[in-house]
């Protein structure tokens, strides 16, 4: 039986498990799916030691960026934007290849694409980490500027903080992506602090926690009339792309 499962920490919030092992009972697919819930990076290589039947791992937060020194090579996609989130394992004779894609990109480009309106041609991006490296790239390419949103400002690298932002800048960005794990059951109370009272009916919010199903940011820009959208079809399209990765 072959073995796929999910690296990151913590996963108790994560549908990905359930998904995969569906879809493998549906279409009759002799393969597992599990969790691998490891506290530190570092138990990457003894985890794939312990598990020689893995042929393919999904990566998430907070280790999409930390998992590249752990592999042998990186599709061009996902070299460029310095991070990944699904791993093939390439078996050759007595040796293995790691090799790392992102398949973020193609699961974000696809569930917001159909939602963007003429006056979406900025687009704020919250958080630093491994997801908004996808985003970035993906809004980029759908002709959106971007500018990444943190909790420290770094002018350098074109960072905003969460303190910076005003209407006159709300003004000029009507779409907001939030990255970070804020909202994400079970601290479902939580959200991105920005200023609300700013955002309208031109708005797109998309955030990337699917579990609940309306965060509490999106609950708070769907109240001042934004349009929204959550993170479950990106996972569904990237959880698919990610087994066309390991299928190919």
């Amino acid at each position: 039986m072959k073995l796929y499962g999910l690296v990151g920490h913590p996963l108790s919030h994560s549908f990905s498990a359930n998904f995969f092992k569906e879809k493998f009972k549906l279409e009759n697919i002799d393969a597992d799916y599990l969790n691998f819930d490891i506290s530190s990076i570092s138990h990457f290589t003894s985890l794939i030691d312990r598990f020689p039947e893995i042929e393919g791992l999904n990566v998430t937060i907070p280790y999409k960026e930390k998992v590249i020194d752990f592999l042998d090579c990186l599709d061009p996609e996902a070299e460029k934007i310095g991070a990944v989130n699904v791993v093939k394992i390439i078996k050759e004779n007595d040796s293995k290849i790691l090799k790392g894609y992102n398949s973020d990109i193609v699961g974000f480009s696809e569930s917001i694409k159909s939602l963007l309106k003429d006056n979406h041609t900025k687009a704020l991006i919250l958080g630093t980490g491994g997801a908004s490296k996808a985003v970035f790239y993906s809004l980029e390419k759908l002709g959106i500027k971007c500018t990444y949103v943190s909790r420290e400002q770094n002018l350098e690298k074109g960072i905003l903080s969460y303190k910076d932002l005003t209407q006159a800048i709300f003004n000029e960005y009507s779409v907001i992506v939030n990255t970070t794990p804020l909202g994400m059951y079970p601290n479902i109370e939580s959200y991105p602090d920005i200023p609300y009272q700013y955002i309208n009916h031109n708005f797109l919010c998309y955030d990337l926690v699917y579990n609940p199903e309306e965060t509490a940011f999106l609950r708070l820009s769907r109240e001042k009339g934004a349009v929204i959208k959550n993170g479950y079809d990106m996972l569904v399209l990237q959880a698919l792309a990610a087994w066309e990765i390991w299928q190919k």
